[in-house]
């Protein structure tokens, strides 16, 4: 199948890609290999996909609508997933207006062209952070989404509001992706576990926010992949409506949102303990207030995505944070420098 993928050397969009290569199917990535993190990682995992002879590749950005085109109509894909965004919560109260280029302008972008090649399906990435402030536990699809508390999230739900329209009125069958707190091999250096790891080796302070005094549903990077890979061939159909129990099928068009996380919320600060314990070392503990546009709980509910797939997430945090550093020792080795 011809699957058109944003955001391929990303951290989702990579191992995404690789599972789809090794499946036989054909992928074109997609991706502006810019710098808001370390981009010999990007290109690390660009130069893995492109040993794959299924893979080819257009650089750009979501935003330039003219190379997008270009890309997409020439490749002509069956599937398309949009995982390219500007990602990070607090990088989006210091530069908002990046996000709402990249992933409102961006994902606008996209829609409009997956209409024109009249996909079978095009999936989206979101984000539990649209949840937001909301108090009820776990997060599940149908619960009200009112109360975003970043630029970020803001933005991710704007991007539902806006797909959820098009799809209305041009019948494009569309999945949204509420992803819960990734990590993982290959992952991105902003993210929590890199930092802390990174700060741990070097003897360096880690900042912990609101004094550890969270909870998180972390979700391993092959448990994401695997809910992504098993929903490519389940694209909403409005016949399913009233079919399945607290189904977020749209009444009114083919659009579903759908969660893909752990379904076990853990304690920061276990985490942080769990990682000591892994690497043999201690944590020089930095403990901070809570940070503007965060959120102390994520808890998902996956009952929808197993009742349509099958979806069961495997890895504990535990495990995780020791495949992880297995694949760290290698990134110091090879790309650190």
């Amino acid at each position: 199948m011809k699957i058109f993928l944003t955001g391929s050397s990303g951290f989702i969009g990579f191992h995404l890609s690789k599972k789809l290569l090794d499946r036989g199917h054909s992928v074109h990535g997609f991706d502006s290999m810019n710098n808001y993190y370390d981009v010999k990682l990007k290109k690390a995992r660009f130069q893995i996909l492109n040993k794959y002879k299924k893979f080819s590749f257009t650089k750009g950005k979501i935003e330039n609508q003219k190379i997008l085109s270009n890309s997409i109509l020439k490749f002509k894909p069956k599937i398309i997933i949009h995982l390219a965004a500007q990602a990070g919560v607090r990088y989006s109260i210091e530069k908002p207006r990046v996000y709402l280029d990249s992933n409102i302008t961006g994902t606008y972008n996209i829609i409009e062209l997956a209409k024109k090649v009249n996909v079978k399906h095009l999936l989206i990435a979101s984000s539990s952070s649209v949840y937001g402030a909301n108090k009820k536990l776990p997060f599940k699809e149908i619960d009200k989404t009112e109360t975003q508390l970043s630029i970020y999230a803001a933005t991710k739900k704007s991007t539902e509001s806006i797909a959820h329209a098009y799809s209305n009125i041009w019948k494009i069958p569309i999945t949204m992706l509420r992803f819960f707190t990734v990590y993982g091999p290959w992952g991105r250096p902003d993210m929590a576990l890199f930092k802390f790891t990174k700060g741990i080796i070097n003897k360096k302070k880690i900042d912990i926010y609101n004094r550890g005094k969270m909870y998180r549903d972390f979700t391993f990077i092959d448990d994401i992949v695997d809910g992504i890979y098993k929903l490519i061939n389940k694209a909403p159909n409005l016949k399913q409506l009233g079919k399945i129990k607290n189904d977020s099928l749209s009444p009114v068009a083919p659009f579903r949102i759908l969660n893909i996380g752990n379904t076990r919320k853990v304690y920061l600060l276990d985490f942080i303990n769990a990682l000591e314990k892994e690497l043999g070392l201690k944590a020089i503990r930095n403990y901070m207030p809570m940070q503007k546009g965060d959120v102390k709980i994520t808890l998902s509910d996956t009952t929808l995505l197993k009742k349509l797939t099958g979806y069961n997430p495997k890895t504990n945090y535990k495990i995780g944070i020791k495949n992880f550093l297995k694949w760290y020792l290698y990134y110091l080795k090879n790309l650190s420098k």
